[in-house]
């Protein structure tokens, strides 16, 4: 099983970027995670950062066929990429949205998502841990129907 794991804008500073809010572990450090975990569930992951909404998209529309699943962070692009849904949603693959910090418990606008109505699930709030616990859910959704 090949997953598609994507991170939207500005995940590349995270580490540095406002800890208080988003922690101080880099993003290579969450990849490594990532990786494990793959290893150990027995998945393929592939892990691409982007901050243009174009690369993300070309991404997405370059799944069909290849992966069994996408776990995307859009960052910001959550509350304003339709683009980016249409496109989660063209490739009809089954979609897990996580976020490192707890997207409802911030500024009102960020508690709406366009990745929402297309994704199986959403994971907020639990840091790095959102990514492992995405992975574990896609997992549990593409071997068991979960």
């Amino acid at each position: 099983m090949k997953i598609l794991v994507l991170h939207g804008p500005n995940l590349n500073l995270i580490g540095t970027r406002e800890p208080t809010i988003y922690g101080s572990i880099t993003i290579d450090e969450i990849n490594s995670a990532i990786s494990a975990l793959a290893l150990e569930l027995g998945l393929e992951v592939s892990i691409f950062q982007s901050n243009s909404e174009g690369a993300l998209i070309d991404r997405i529309h370059s799944a069909i066929g290849v992966f069994d699943g996408i776990l995307i962070n859009p960052a910001a692009y959550t509350h304003s990429s339709i683009a980016i849904r249409d496109a989660l949603s063209a490739v009809a693959l089954p979609v897990v949205e996580v976020h490192l910090s707890n997207i409802h418990r911030r500024e009102e606008f960020r508690s709406r998502s366009f990745i929402a109505p297309v994704a199986v699930g959403q994971i907020s709030g639990f840091g790095p841990d959102s990514y492992l616990l995405g992975i574990r859910a896609l997992f549990n959704q593409l071997t068991k129907g979960l």
